[in-house]
């Protein structure tokens, strides 16, 4: 039985996550790419962007495959803890990670490449360090973009469903989030609760975009 309540809570609740997850792993990977140059450097980018081209169903394929109880993480998890994230929450977590992450790096790169490199220079003149530098000079400048991307990604997250079907199921009350609810509803003909989920999840995405559009206006 389709629980709204629970679905908007979850969804909220795993884009708020994947989205915290994603800015670390993309401003890390985006200012790694921006400023440094080594070999493999592109295929390694291209790499990290490839689940955003790819269909969510082949994205939650390759996740089933590494997390499931015989792939190489999802053997590992459950021969040490007793422990496997598919069809929990968890799972809807780690496929809106995958998906969304793409943005974050890509926009972080972008953010990080407008960075004027001599300020960062007259930063080093000046005794501060790498660190120093990045947190109290390239960051503060690049925060705009990086925002953006933070924004952007948790609208992505918050949409995901084909691989977190895939992944984590469609279990009401446990996995069921917002998109999956949408589904099932219009599945079995609730067409009223289906248009209901539709018109939130909407106006939740608006939000969204329009705070993305007031962040570019202001800054």
């Amino acid at each position: 039985m389709i629980d709204p309540p629970f679905s908007i809570f979850l969804s909220l609740t795993v884009a708020g996550l994947a989205t915290l997850f994603a800015t670390c792993v993309g401003v890390a990977l985006g200012f790694l790419f921006a400023r440094t140059s080594f070999r493999g450097k592109d295929l390694l980018n291209a790499i990290c962007i490839l689940p955003f081209f790819l269909p969510p169903t082949v994205v939650g394929f390759v996740l089933l495959e590494l997390f499931g109880k015989k792939g190489p993480i999802g053997k590992f998890l459950f021969d040490t803890f007793h422990y496997t994230p598919l069809f929990t929450w968890h799972a809807c977590v780690i496929a809106a990670f995958f998906i969304s992450v793409p943005l974050m790096i890509s926009t972080s790169r972008a953010a990080f490449e407008t960075v004027d490199r001599n300020l960062e220079n007259v930063s080093y003149t000046l005794g501060r360090n790498r660190f120093d530098t990045f947190q109290h000079v390239t960051l503060p400048l690049a925060a705009k973009g990086v925002l953006a991307g933070c924004i952007l990604t948790f609208a992505r997250a918050l949409g995901e469903f084909g691989a977190t079907l895939m992944l984590a199921g469609n279990i009401p009350g446990q996995t069921q989030t917002m998109p999956l609810a949408i589904y099932e509803a219009a599945q079995s003909n609730q067409e009223n609760l289906a248009i209901g989920l539709v018109l939130m999840f909407c106006t939740m995405s608006v939000c969204v975009l329009y705070s993305t559009y007031r962040l570019g206006r202001k800054w």
